[in-house]
């Protein structure tokens, strides 16, 4: 019982933002209740279309960042991860601490480097410094799973290929990446709700209306200078949710043997 009263208590900011979605925008502050007396759907119509753009452009922008986000964490990470735990090289325990330490730098030290950059290379108002950087094991979290993941295979799955006159590139493609697939999916999730979710860089990055994508399309709502429109901010969020709640209603199963394995059987 107190797990679901926790439970209900968490949840509670939740089915209180799809019920104020729901509720004429002058009993929205003054109902702080679950329950909708007055049901106006007329929020989801016009917040579709509140902004420059319809709300669909905002959405294909952020499928596109967070697609390549997926694709590029899942390639780069994985071969790091790969070199970390079989490779053996010049300085390699050195290299891994310091890809450690860079996840407990916070993005705030970082992103003013990091425009400079992006603006000498006229990457500004592009997709590029939100997706380029992922093919490039910049997500040092994801590389320690798989590190991790990685060391709980037995070596033995190496030497019988290496045996069979197989090079590293072959037991990465076709031994280990098989074997991986919960790490992989654990990566994916995780890339898709953070990369959906990010409001900071992404509005650092992309100012031109066009290129927005959903939590910078959903913060347009709110104008210090007229009045907002919170009910088809509401109702936007709720639309966004729908995306993050299906890829984790659906991978849920992967997460869960991603994070508790360690290894092959």
């Amino acid at each position: 019982m107190g797990l679901i009263a926790l439970a209900l208590v968490m949840l509670y900011p939740l089915l209180w933002m799809v019920a104020s979605s729901l509720r004429p925008n002058d009993d929205i502050f003054t109902s702080p209740g679950l329950l909708v007396d007055t049901f106006d759907f007329d929020h989801y119509p016009t917040g579709w279309d509140a902004l420059s753009y319809p709300f669909s452009t905002y959405l294909l922008n952020s499928f596109l960042v967070v697609l390549g986000s997926v694709i590029g964490n899942l390639i780069s990470c994985s071969m790091a991860a790969y070199a970390f735990a079989r490779l053996r090289f010049r300085a390699r325990r050195l290299a891994f601490v310091l890809m450690l330490v860079t996840i407990m730098l916070p993005i705030h030290v970082l992103i003013i480097p990091q425009y400079v950059f992006y603006a000498q290379l006229d990457w500004i108002n592009t997709y590029l410094p939100l997706i380029v950087p992922k093919f490039l094991a910049t997500d040092a979290f994801f590389i320690f799973l798989m590190v991790q993941f990685i060391r709980g295979i037995p070596r033995e799955l190496d030497e019988a290929a290496r045996i069979d006159g197989a090079g590293h590139l072959r037991i990465y493609g076709q031994i280990m990446l098989p074997l991986m697939v919960p790490a992989l999916a654990t990566t994916a999730i995780f890339t898709f709700i953070w990369t959906w979710n990010d409001f900071f860089t992404q509005l650092i990055f992309v100012t031109k209306p066009d290129l927005y994508t959903v939590p910078v399309a959903l913060r347009s709502f709110i104008d210090a200078q007229t009045q907002s429109d919170f009910g088809a901010m509401f109702a936007m969020s709720v639309v966004s949710l729908i995306p993050v709640f299906l890829v984790f209603l659906f991978g849920q199963r992967f997460l869960l043997r991603g994070i508790a394995t360690t290894g092959g059987k």
